[in-house]
């Protein structure tokens, strides 16, 4: 069993690497399409063409309304034919269109323990808190906010020096392990999806320091 992945980015693509770095060789079942970003300056094209790994470029600014824009994000990303889409860093909110068009097969990470601290700022909210644990989400994507169903997820204490950037420096280390380990079992193993429940995949060790 293969699976063809397609990855959204936004940023310099640190998580983006990490899947490449997993994959790029196809020798464990995962097949990275394409690389996709909303702006041609993002640094994940540059670190996709290290790989000659295809990309593609869909500007929010080409487009008159955010709809028209989800709609040619949406036909971009399905003539590739993925089985499954990997937000990793991809700062837009992907419409109902796009979610329609890959129901329960569009993956997000998240810097929380959703359904806590949805939105942009997760760190900096869970701070603020005054949480004493935080972590990371894995989920799949639905038309909401950081609402999709949960795939799996891992904690992470806060301690008294923590700073926002220390906490998510951590977040993310953790959250590059934890995509690889899900792709790479997705290329063997499917997921079943009922309701807000996710089975089909068992979580590694669910807490780190």
């Amino acid at each position: 069993m293969r699976v063809r992945i397609v990855l959204l980015a936004s940023g310099s693509g640190t998580l983006t690497q990490s899947v490449i770095d997993a994959f790029a060789d196809g020798t464990r079942g995962v097949d990275i399409v394409a690389i996709g970003a909303d702006s041609a300056t993002a640094g994940v094209l540059a670190r996709a063409e290290q790989h000659s790994i295809p990309t593609f470029v869909v500007r929010p600014k080409d487009f008159a309304d955010r709809d028209e824009w989800n709609a040619a994000l949406k036909d971009t990303v399905a003539e590739l034919a993925p089985d499954w889409v990997v937000s990793a860093g991809f700062m837009r909110i992907l419409g109902p269109s796009f979610v329609e068009a890959f129901p329960s097969r569009i993956i997000n990470t998240h810097p929380a323990l959703l359904p806590s601290f949805p939105g942009a700022h997760g760190v900096r909210d869970a701070l603020a808190h005054g949480v004493k644990l935080t972590g990371g989400t894995i989920h799949l994507v639905d038309t909401g906010v950081d609402t999709g169903p949960i795939i799996t997820q891992y904690a992470v204490p806060i301690g008294d020096d923590d700073t926002e950037e220390t906490v998510h420096e951590i977040i993310k280390a953790r959250e590059r392990e934890e995509l690889v380990r899900l792709l790479a079992h997705l290329a063997h193993t499917d997921l079943v999806v009922d309701g807000r429940h996710v089975r089909g995949y068992v979580a590694s060790a669910m807490t780190a320091h």
